[in-house]
């Protein structure tokens, strides 16, 4: 409670320099005879260019991009026509038979116990009695760090006593998933191996689907994030829409448009050789986007899959879903200033990569502050006319509707695709509450930046389970002595 008021004052002390501020310059500005109509158009650019990027993402997602083992027949003249002109524009999907036996599989689940014992056996019963076993052997082992002996330690010992495949790793001295998963990096046997949060529940083919990738010469397989407990409550409803569109549409389609995408911290299936070279930060916010980065810099290819299905938990209450959009987007800003650089010096991109990922990094990164300046250019236009005069710019009125439209598309289009037959009104309240949303992860994304800058990098755990006050980490800072090899190291290993 006490972080969360910490965080309003820094909320109120940031929109009054992002909103209140610009809203009485605006109004000055206005008063002296500038009509501000060539910042609105800025600020409306900006807009369209996101709202474009959405739909043209949208739009390729209607189109398969994942592994199947083989195409099903298509007898009627009609759909072999449509099957031929899908392929002329390389928008098929992909049919991937495998070529080779699956190998021996390995899942490295990672969990802080305090904060997950309360889900932790389920999750690995699920994945012990669910997930379909490779000839070569599957095996799978919990990396996880606590700071005190717990009696669910107990639980786990008998459960590994009953299934040799389980591997129990209590990494001394860890504050951090990165180094859970260092450690467990140093023991691990398969020759895939799959990344999972101590929440999230596989599908049972998960490796095969991921094998088809990996033999055809990727190195990395992003899967798709579910939510489980969308019912919980109307947040937990909208964040399962959220998750929909991202790992049903935008991820895939950056996947299909640039063959390179992001490895999002769980659900990721990797050649086993890469990750050991790769590892984790543990000074890193957001460990796995730093690890997106070093392995595409490494010039190891990453392909995103919807069909490879995990499902995970959302943040139940406010507080824990502010705090953990806070730290993804401070995250985002450490990677941004980190690597942005180094992309467009990076050999293993392309022209068309290099400018996406300017995109995805800086781009989106910025959206948030500009964005908000269409709030202080809307008051200022309230306070000097005393009402909203309409206007009569063709440019700001499409930017306006395009805008608009691109959220009720992507909604649509997610709808069509999502992995759950959700109910319809999940769809309908977020269309129309989509707007609010927006804004309000533009708020918390200032709040982000605001912490960034003024070297605040202490991040609150999500609460999993029965557990329901928020557990802060160390600071990054804190853990550096302590940490190895990757800790301080600032350019990107080698292959």
């Amino acid at each position: 409670m006490r972080k969360w008021s910490v965080d309003l004052h820094k909320l109120i002390y940031t929109h009054i320099l992002l909103i209140g501020v610009p809203t009485i310059f605006y109004y000055c500005l206005r008063r002296g005879g500038f009509t501000l109509i060539d910042v609105h158009m800025a600020i409306a650019t900006f807009f369209l260019v996101s709202s474009l990027m959405i739909i043209v993402e949208s739009s390729n997602a209607l189109f398969r991009r994942y592994a199947v083992a083989s195409e099903k027949p298509a007898p009627e003249p009609l759909k072999r026509l449509r099957r031929s002109f899908k392929s002329v524009f390389g928008i098929e999907g992909r049919c991937l038979c495998p070529q080779t036996p699956l190998p021996r599989c390995s899942f490295i689940v990672v969990a802080y116990l305090p904060n997950e014992q309360d889900i932790i056996l389920e999750t690995l019963q699920h994945i012990l009695t669910t997930v379909e076993r490779s000839p070569a052997g599957l095996e799978l082992i919990l990396a996880y760090n606590t700071p005190v002996d717990l009696p669910i330690e107990a639980d786990l010992h008998l459960l590994a006593e009953a299934h040799p495949e389980l591997r129990l790793l209590r990494v001394e001295g860890s504050h951090s998933k990165a180094e859970n998963i260092n450690a467990a990096l140093e023991i691990v046997t398969g020759k895939i191996t799959c990344i999972l949060d101590a929440d999230h529940h596989p599908s049972a083919d998960c490796f095969a689907r991921a094998w088809r990738w990996l033999e055809q010469g990727y190195d990395v397989v992003q899967g798709r994030n579910v939510i489980r407990n969308h019912a919980h409550s109307l947040l937990t409803q909208n964040i399962a829409v959220e998750f929909e569109s991202l790992y049903g549409v935008s991820h895939p389609a950056k996947s299909f448009l640039t063959d390179s995408t992001i490895f999002g911290g769980s659900n990721g299936y990797w050649h086993t050789s890469a990750l050991q070279r790769i590892r984790f930060n543990p000074t890193m916010l957001t460990e796995d986007i730093d690890a997106t980065m070093r392995t595409l810099l490494n010039g190891y290819r990453i392909v995103h899959d919807r069909s490879i299905i995990a499902t995970e938990l959302a943040p139940e209450d406010f507080t824990s879903f502010w705090f953990q959009r806070k730290r993804w987007a401070q995250g985002w800003l450490e990677v941004s200033f980190k690597y942005q650089r180094r992309v467009w010096r990076s050999p293993h991109f392309t022209l068309w990569q290099k400018i996406y990922w300017t995109y995805l990094l800086y781009y989106c990164v910025i959206y948030s502050l500009c964005a908000l300046q269409i709030l202080p250019l809307i008051l200022s236009m309230f306070l000097f006319h005393g009402y909203l005069p309409p206007s009569d710019n063709v440019y700001l009125w499409i930017s306006t509707l395009i805008t608009f439209f691109s959220g009720f598309y992507q909604t649509a289009v997610t709808m069509k695709i999502a992995a759950i037959r959700y109910p319809n009104r999940y769809f309908a309240q977020h269309a129309i509450l989509i707007f609010l949303y927006t804004t309000l992860k533009n708020m918390i994304s200032t709040v982000g930046l605001y912490d960034h800058l003024s070297g605040q990098n202490s991040w609150v755990v999500t609460p999993r389970g029965k557990q329901s006050t928020p557990v802060v980490q160390p600071d990054a800072g804190s853990v550096l002595g302590s940490t190895t090899g990757l800790g301080s190291t600032e350019e990107p290993l080698l292959p």
